[in-house]
């Protein structure tokens, strides 16, 4: 495969001895050829590197080998920064008016209106952009302008008076709306003033407007209750959103309806705070997208719910954790994009990506993959699993905060099992874990998990809590609830559930505090960090594997994992007999040959 010959991915899988890949190569009958990428074994060499120290340096397939197999350069370049992974063919968003949409469009408490200064620069921008004279820029795109105005509208009509318009703001407005309401769309113009009472000049627009055709009619509807800061049924929400979507390729809505109403409608839905009917709404509304989910003949599975967006800063451990916990039968399904906005990090499939496993399997191959004993895991990307929701990419890009589907796709079961099926999904904002898990309990799952982990994913850390430490939730908080055999009331769908919370404490667990390992974007760090401690090297990446994998397996409630010094022993056994190594070298081969 090609991935597997980029230089980055050859030096990183370096890292691990040439006796350590064959040892766990025999597991399987494999030989290191059937890797195709050249193993260098640095152990006891005075050119050994540290794996921290290695990073910037390639190796180099000669030219005899590329031609050998006819491989071009351009075929073993790989991004190894998570940054490089966002595709060259989306259109960037304007940054002064991305920047303005950062502090307008989001919560009734975390807005911060715009100084005078500020708000002149905007719309001065929007103006230009929309009279074609923007020389120095990116154009102001539709998905901008349904999300800042509709941003402006819900402040005015709904927010606290400390986060509604400020006085800069009024006077900006004052000066650019008689000139923006002879170049701006109508759409546009109802969102900025859905009801006529917010700008004078113009205000007929938005009371008389209605959309062009049937669904774009409903979503109208939908949005001036939206807008005035008010919420919609279920049914509603889920059918402007199969009306809608998927968006096409290059971004536009083959449905015929406007960009700027949809944006508007979906940063709206975040910044009036979801209720848990619209909340559902968008976590099952494509779930008969493919059909019925297949059903992997397994006795537990666990559905990964990481951030979309990834991590920018901290090692991410979620990967190595799935293959460490299938060496002893907790079946893992990964699920996510290559990159994904707001934050554009390190993501599962960056890394198998570069690691050169197949990144597009289908869902009837994931479940295969998770009934496979050599695997025990799978990685769905949301290409293939929701292709509806994964044409909003762009879309949520130019939106730049986070819309409901952050939260929801988080919640999803893309294959179901025979045996106990479990959700664990990260968050970061408080109020979001009791929606969360209101979600799992919805899909009907045996058990839930929510965890706090760094930057808002699931890696519990070792490090121990500062003593200036933001507000809310600390790191590794979790909160959950698991099947139960005790005589407690059933819930509404017939299963005895014990709720739980606590912060975990790593130094419990016989854990040294240590700091997290950064990573900085960079795919090939993590990547670098998670092998390393696969195969046996002691230290924060290792602990973080473990603790994560131990912890999840007694919280959920897993066979086995009912002393949470036992679970911790269990996932020690799984990396330091070689065991896990070998699964994630298993899932790479198995996976790249699924057609």
């Amino acid at each position: 495969m090609k991935a597997l010959l980029n230089p980055e991915s050859s030096f990183i899988l370096s890292s691990i001895s040439s006796s350590q890949i064959n040892r766990s190569l025999n597991f399987t009958g494999l030989s290191s050829s059937c890797l195709r990428f050249p193993l260098i074994d640095y152990s006891g060499r005075s050119r050994r590197r540290k794996i921290t120290d290695g990073l910037s340096i390639k190796a180099v397939l000669d030219s005899a080998m590329m031609e050998q197999l006819g491989l071009k350069e351009s075929d073993i370049k790989n991004p190894a920064v998570s940054t490089t992974y966002r595709g060259s063919a989306i259109p960037k968003p304007n940054p002064t008016v991305l920047d303005a949409q950062a502090r307008v469009c989001t919560g009734p408490t975390q807005t911060r209106p715009l100084s005078e200064e500020q708000a002149f620069k905007v719309f001065d921008t929007i103006l230009r952009s929309a009279r074609g004279e923007l020389k120095d820029e990116e154009p102001v795109s539709k998905a901008q302008l349904g999300a800042f105005f509709a941003g402006m509208t819900i402040r005015a009509n709904a927010f606290p008076e400390e986060t509604q318009w400020s006085e800069g703001e009024k006077r900006a407005m004052d000066v650019f709306w008689p000139l923006l309401v002879r170049v701006l769309p109508p759409d546009v113009l109802f969102i900025a003033d859905p009801e006529g009472s917010l700008l004078g000049t113009g205000s007929s627009v938005g009371p008389s407007f209605v959309g062009n055709e049937t669904r774009e009619m409903r979503l109208v509807g939908a949005l001036r209750e939206i807008l005035a800061g008010g919420h919609l049924g279920y049914e509603e929400v889920k059918g402007v959103l199969r009306d809608v979507l998927p968006l096409e390729t290059d971004g536009s809505l083959k449905s015929g309806v406007s960009e700027s109403l949809l944006s508007a409608f979906l940063i709206g839905q975040r910044m009036n705070r979801e209720t848990d009917r619209e909340l559902k709404a968008y976590c099952l509304a494509f779930d008969d997208e493919h059909g019925a989910p297949p059903v992997a003949d397994v006795k537990s599975l666990t559905h990964y719910g990481e951030p979309y967006d990834g991590n920018t800063r901290f090692f991410r451990s979620t990967l190595f954790v799935a293959t460490v916990r299938s060496c002893y039968g907790e079946s893992s399904l990964l699920h996510g994009v290559e990159w994904m906005p707001p934050k554009g990090g390190v993501t599962e499939e960056q890394m198998l990506k570069f690691m050169g496993a197949n990144t597009s399997l289908s869902v009837q191959q994931a479940k295969e993959l998770i009934e496979d004993e050599k695997a025990g895991f799978a990685y769905l990307s949301l290409r293939e699993a929701r292709p509806s929701l994964y044409s909003l990419i762009e879309m949520r890009e130019h939106i730049k905060k986070r819309p409901p589907l952050a939260t929801t796709e988080k919640v999803q079961q893309f294959v179901r099992a025979t045996g106990k099926e479990s959700i664990v999904a990260g968050f970061y904002h408080e109020g979001y874990e009791e929606p969360l898990l209101m979600l799992m309990r919805r899909r009907g799952v045996h058990s839930g998990l929510v965890v706090k982990g760094e930057e808002g994913a699931l890696s519990m850390t070792t490090r121990v809590r500062a003593a200036s430490a933001s507000k809310g939730f600390p790191v590794n908080y979790c909160s959950g609830f698991r099947s139960s055999s005790s005589d407690t009331a059933l819930e509404a769908d017939g299963v005895s559930r014990q709720s739980f919370n606590l912060e975990v404490d790593a130094r419990a667990y016989g854990f040294e505090p240590t700091e997290t390992p950064r990573t900085d974007r960079s795919v090939s760090k993590n990547i670098a960090l998670g092998l390393a401690a696969l195969r046996g090297e002691k230290g924060a990446a290792y602990d973080r594997i473990v603790l994560n994998a131990g912890i999840v397996d007694h919280l959920l409630g897993s066979e086995g994992a009912e002393d949470v010094a036992v679970a911790m022993e269990r996932a020690k056994e799984a990396i330091d007999s070689g065991k896990a190594l070998k699964k994630l070298l298993n899932y790479i081969e198995i996976s790249r040959k699924m057609k």
